[in-house]
């Protein structure tokens, strides 16, 4: 899983979370997908690899689920998820708690890093 963030005071389209859970061959009819405004659970079963996978994560703070996005490629499951509040700050993690996960990475493709010119 990666995932990458957006934040705007003003705009609600520039103020979510990019998530995207790399799974590949899961049948969109064998996805359960469970998104509440603090939590997010995920259940698939890939094809090819004959596996079942499964997440469940707290969010650090609470997203809008019905204005949130979802996106289904023979890859992954791709999700925008929605902030419920415009706050300028970033959120410090992606989970409500602390410890870092295996599984959880930065999609550095997303990251929107700032230059310094001197």
């Amino acid at each position: 899983m990666t995932w990458a963030q957006r934040s705007s005071t003003s705009d609600a389209e520039k103020n979510h979370i990019y998530l995207t859970i790399g799974v590949p061959d899961v049948d969109p009819a064998q996805i359960k997908l469970d998104l509440q405004p603090a939590s997010l659970d995920f259940t698939g079963y890939s094809q090819t690899k004959k596996a079942t996978y499964h997440v469940r994560m707290e969010l650090y703070a609470d997203i809008d689920p019905k204005e949130s996005k979802i996106n289904h490629t023979p890859r992954d499951i791709e999700l925008v998820l929605q902030k419920k509040e415009l706050k300028a700050e970033y959120w410090p993690r992606l989970l409500k708690d602390k410890a870092k996960v295996h599984y959880l990475k930065t999609n550095f493709d997303r990251v929107r890093l700032c230059r310094v010119l001197f």
